[in-house]
């Protein structure tokens, strides 16, 4: 059940040097914020609405034809609704993943690194490239920017981030269909991100729920705004002092409704270690998944393909 007894608040993320007050009260409260003037295009948004739509609307065996399967090490591709686990569970989604796009030639590629190469697109909608390739590029300007912001509100430069964790960030975009139901099941069960910073956009049907210290929320959809939260990784570096707080997702409106989250995360091989004064602590006692996130150490990439493992096992036992 959920209670209205808390609100999300609403910054304008524009200029991080005056946002980074407000980014960080809502950092300390749930780690979650609506973002206003963040560089995203209304037009991007629409572009990347459509062609989604147009996509999820084709026979189940076309949109096989770029199935995760065959996106080999970068894990890219088409995924039908049952196939992506959360805590163990199905949700009931369907969607598709994607990455930086990346050549054959770049050093990741020719290392080797899983997560990184080529997008799947389908022939079948040719808009949808462009618009997802568009939608990437101002979102990672706008994460960035928010991502100062940050930096600013924990008494660091506003380039600390860029300069220690993100001078080449790990970009993983989703596009999900959440077919409507009936009340019986999640589309994603109550969950945390993983990395630093996690920007969604959503359309206008609602269903995402935020957790808070007097029970669920409400995130409905506000014109013009993404929804942003925090990560368990930034988490780990603030020692808890910002909290990555879980969500969860319920399609109740009777209609497809479509999200759009993107998870702006530390370099592959940038090494995780506390921020200057953070203190680590032990919070399994308070985490959904009774975990220890302070417990890690190590490049950012071993703690992903740890994470992501649990969504596809099958996809996992090839790498």
């Amino acid at each position: 059940m959920t209670t209205p007894t808390h609100s999300l608040p609403v910054i304008d993320v524009s200029e991080p040097a005056l946002a980074a007050g407000a980014i960080g009260d809502a950092c300390r409260d749930l780690g979650f914020f609506y973002a206003i003037n963040h560089g995203i295009g209304a037009d991007t948004l629409a572009s990347l609405d459509a062609a989604s739509r147009r996509f999820f609307a084709l026979p189940e065996a076309r949109k096989m034809e770029i199935a995760m399967a065959r996106g080999g090490r970068a894990w890219r591709g088409y995924f039908p609704v049952g196939g992506e686990l959360t805590s163990g569970t199905p949700d009931l989604k369907q969607g598709l993943y994607f990455g930086e796009e990346l050549d054959e030639c770049d050093p990741r590629v020719v290392a080797g690194l899983p997560l990184h190469g080529r997008n799947l697109f389908s022939s079948d909608v040719p808009e949808l490239k462009p618009a997802v390739l568009r939608f990437m590029d101002e979102a990672t300007h706008a994460a960035h920017a928010i991502m100062e912001g940050v930096a600013l509100s924990l008494g660091l430069d506003a380039s600390y981030f860029r300069r220690t964790y993100t001078a080449h960030p790990t970009l993983l975009f989703r596009v999900f269909e959440y077919p409507p139901s009936d009340g019986d099941g999640w589309g994603v069960g109550e969950h945390t991100d993983y990395g630093l910073l996690t920007l969604l956009a959503q359309d206008d049907n609602g269903g995402l729920q935020v957790k808070t210290p007097n029970g669920w929320i409400e995130a409905p959809p506000i014109p013009d705004t993404l929804v942003c939260n925090i990560g368990d990784m930034l988490d780990r570096l603030t020692g808890g002092l910002y909290k990555s707080t879980p969500h969860r997702v319920r399609n109740i409106s009777g209609r497809s409704r479509l999200s759009f989250p993107f998870f702006f995360d530390p370099d592959f091989d940038a090494e995780i270690v506390p921020l200057p004064a953070s203190v680590a602590r032990d919070d399994r006692h308070e985490r959904w998944d009774h975990s220890n996130v302070h417990d890690f150490s190590g490049p950012y990439g071993d703690y992903l393909l740890g994470k992501v493992s649990k969504v596809f096992p099958e996809l996992a036992r090839k790498i």
